[in-house]
């Protein structure tokens, strides 16, 4: 198996999370904040795919699904289209408030262009710089990798936080 299948395999298994963590589960359910101030199962997938989609999308020089399929204005977020999450305070994490047929849809979404991305990435490609802000730059690879890890916690503390809401 080749580096970008190893990739595509990674992403497919926090697709399979998500799709544990919200399938199932009302609006309000989603919403819902563990111990008042927590973050919501809504705002961590949408959190973690906003994330997948500004780094894949940004990577392959291809504009993002969050904008390019319409999900910014079905979603209607009263912050800025190209908010990922980063930063946001407890207000604006409470604003992500999203049924579970958007939330999947987009994650969905965005997995397809990743999926589609890495298809036509080369072992070589993975050596391309992408980020030369920092020292060692990041290439291709380590950006991809880095996105898996941050997905695959968000994704787990949306599991823990969906346990929490399970046992109520």
């Amino acid at each position: 198996m080749d580096s970008p299948a190893v990739l595509a395999d990674a992403f497919g298994r926090v697709r399979e999370a998500v799709h544990e963590a919200v399938e199932g589960l009302g609006r309000e359910e989603l919403a819902h904040r563990p111990g008042g101030g927590a973050n919501s199962i809504a705002w961590l997938v949408w959190h973690l795919t906003r994330v997948q989609d500004d780094h894949v999308a940004e990577a392959a020089g291809r504009e993002q699904v969050w904008t390019a399929q319409g999900w910014a204005q079905r979603f209607a977020l009263p912050f800025d289209d190209a908010a990922t999450g980063y930063g946001q305070s407890s207000t604006e994490v409470g604003a992500v408030r999203a049924d579970a047929e958007a939330l999947l849809g987009y994650h969905d979404a965005v997995h397809e262009q990743t999926v589609d991305v890495l298809r036509s990435t080369g072992e070589a490609d993975l050596d391309r710089v992408v980020d030369d802000s920092y020292d060692p730059p990041v290439t291709l690879g380590v950006r991809l990798v880095s996105v898996v890890g941050d997905d695959l916690q968000h994704a787990g503390q949306a599991a823990y936080a969906r346990g929490l809401f399970d046992r109520g």
